[in-house]
């Protein structure tokens, strides 16, 4: 397994839910961290956590759901002059459930591939590039299991389509300590997953974080992070490279 002690890791939607729990766990690995949300207001408290730990922190706000405040916030990141190595792309938003799937509103889509699509794709590209030069880097980019469920379609096209961009991308990686995967961190129940769900979203640990640790072989992997809720992190990583 390896170490990311005092390394950089920048965590999307970090304020809570799946986001919350893989700050806390990175940070109990020794990980610096970067926490995203959309108002400083909603990291403060996790800051306070997380420095507890003896790591560094610091939070960025952003709504990724628009081109210019993306734009603002990568530059903010570049200026700080910091190696990133681990970027978790966890924000994301559910879409209105229409019982009348035939007709899904197209601003429904339009929401969701802008969140759950096209920000994690462009935060991607720009920090795989920069860990490429580096010669080490971990991505992961948060995905969903649904399926068959149209009522949902405009959530679930979008994280189909980000599936898409990591099978196709990933390859290009091979070679390299480079690795772009997915994270589906199964139904649990957070603001997005709802109230019914079977799991606690204290489930997502370690899987959700595994591919932080393991080698770059591990490369354009779905990781189901329910497979892993009974593991410690060693043994996680163990099955994953195995």
């Amino acid at each position: 397994m390896i170490s990311l002690a005092k390394k950089w890791a920048l965590i999307t939607g970090a304020a809570r839910g799946i986001g919350r729990q893989v700050a806390l766990a990175l940070a109990g690995q020794g990980a610096n961290l970067i926490l995203h949300s959309r108002n400083l207001e909603h990291t403060k408290a996790l800051e306070g956590e997380i420095k507890a730990k003896g790591v560094d922190v610091f939070s960025i706000a952003a709504e990724l759901s628009d081109h210019k405040s993306r734009e603002k916030f990568l530059a903010e990141l570049d200026s700080k002059n910091l190696e990133i190595a681990v970027v978790c792309n966890n924000a994301g938003l559910q879409t209105p459930y229409r019982k009348n799937f035939w007709e899904v509103h197209e601003t429904d889509y339009l929401t969701s591939f802008q969140v759950n699509t096209i920000a994690p794709i462009m935060i991607s590209c720009h920090f795989l590039q920069k860990m490429l030069k580096a010669g080490f880097g971990r991505v992961i980019c948060t995905t969903s299991g649904i399926a068959e469920e149209p009522e949902q379609m405009a959530y679930a096209t979008g994280k189909a389509a980000l599936d898409k961009f990591v099978k196709d991308i990933s390859p290009k990686l091979k070679g390299t300590d480079v690795s772009l995967n997915l994270l589906d961190p199964g139904w649990l129940r957070t603001d997005l997953g709802g109230p019914n769900a079977p799991n606690s979203v204290e489930t997502v640990i370690p899987g959700a974080i595994v591919a932080a640790f393991a080698k770059g072989t591990v490369n354009g992997k779905w990781i189901s992070a329910q497979e892993y809720k009974d593991l410690s992190l060693e043994q996680a990583v163990k099955r994953l490279e195995g």
